[in-house]
């Protein structure tokens, strides 16, 4: 049986809005995108709110021309600019002369970690563990059954800004649509994206958009910290814009056509002054404008991973995504020499939208449809354990 889903992914300077049939866990497809430019949002604001539901009304529309479907109700992303992540760790003692870890003790473990969670400012939208340790032992995401006399967990929880919450579900409503849901962006991009034997030794997704950047520590199911860096590939672009006087999408096919690395890429770029005439751009000059700003976009980068205090191994990966550098030939190398470590490429897991400047969306459809598959899922304790992990 076929189930249509329709999701919309906020990001920094463009809306998605998709329409998707699925049937079952393991098949979905996309029947409709919609996509619209806008002003985006910095540091939990709307850059330009007066404008936003016309830019939402069309991102709507054209996924409901494409799947000749009727969008009534939607499911809405959570950035990370309107997120916080907070993690807790609990612990239980086992009973019974024969202690193994049984469904009671997982249900007592999350209440512990809710209760210890406390007031929060926003609504938990996401929760779920890092890891389970029964007494001194290895890691683990299924302790169920394990025989021990402790269990502890490190438990996530996504925390979306009540501003975001409310704003987004009224502006739906005045179009006629219902939000059915909503979901953690970042959580759903790295689920997806990053296998889970990366995951199980700590992994690290850097998604750079046109704004901001996300820095994200992923380990077993969870995200484990998140923070928004206030600068991506636009901040690139109005430097360029500037220092060559060109305009904002003069610069932006420069930046985008930019290789880094020595000797590659064009040695000149063909634009046009702000007032139409063809001009050329020689590559040193655009070098000089371009790469500082890159630079310090990395590096706040790995500041961020340094004062996360997440601990990562000689394994433990790197990937970066979005459409500010990953985008770029080179781009990944760039960050790399930053971090001192190499850094991946995410794996394509689509056709359609397959470029890193969707894989937000992407992800976010993903995490939709495998909570809606959860939910539909047979009663007992494998449905138990899906719910403690997605809930």
């Amino acid at each position: 049986m076929k189930t249509t889903v329709a999701a919309m992914d906020f990001g920094t300077s463009k809306i998605v809005a998709l329409v998707a049939e699925t049937s079952g866990r393991q098949r979905c497809d996309i029947i409709g995108a919609g996509i619209a430019t806008y002003d985006g949002y910095m540091e939990g604001h709307w850059n330009a709110p007066d404008l936003l539901n016309e830019a939402i009304s069309h991102a709507v529309h054209e996924a409901e021309e494409q799947s000749h479907t009727r969008i009534r109700e939607i499911n809405v992303g959570v950035p990370g600019d309107f997120s916080q992540v907070r993690t807790v760790e609990v612990k239980v003692e086992l009973q019974g002369a024969d202690p193994r870890v049984t469904e009671k003790d997982i249900n007592e473990l999350f209440n512990r970690a809710t209760n210890e969670l406390g007031d929060v400012r926003g609504s938990v939208i996401h929760r779920s563990p890092a890891w389970f340790i029964v007494d001194d032992g290895k890691k683990t995401l299924e302790p169920m059954g394990m025989h021990g006399y402790e269990l502890r967990a490190m438990v996530s929880f996504v925390i979306a800004d009540q501003f975001f919450l409310e704003d987004v579900t009224e502006r739906f409503r005045s179009i006629g649509i219902t939000v059915s849901g909503c979901f953690s962006t970042p959580t759903g991009q790295a689920m997806l994206f990053v296998p889970d034997e990366e995951r199980d030794r700590t992994a690290v997704l850097v998604d750079m958009g046109y704004l901001n950047t996300e820095v994200m520590a992923v380990e077993g199911d969870a995200v484990t910290y998140l923070k928004t860096i206030p600068m991506g590939g636009g901040h690139i672009a109005a430097d360029l814009a500037y220092g060559l006087e060109v305009t904002l999408p003069v610069a932006e096919q420069i930046k985008r056509a930019y290789v880094y690395g020595l000797s590659a890429g064009p040695a000149t770029f063909e634009g046009a002054d702000k007032d139409g005439n063809p001009k050329n751009f020689e590559r040193e000059k655009v070098e000089g404008i371009l790469e500082p700003r890159a630079e310090e976009i990395c590096e706040a980068v790995r500041d961020a991973i340094k004062e996360s205090g997440v601990k990562m191994s000689n394994w433990s990966p790197v990937y970066l995504t979005g459409g500010g550098l990953a985008i770029n030939r080179g781009g990944r190398d760039f960050l790399a020499a930053k971090l001192d470590k190499p850094v991946r490429e995410l794996p394509r897991k689509a056709v359609k939208l397959s470029s890193p400047a969707y894989s937000s969306a992407l992800g976010l459809l993903d995490l939709i449809i495998d909570t809606a598959s959860n939910e539909r899922a047979a009663s007992g304790v494998g449905a138990f354990f899906r719910s403690l992990f997605g809930g």
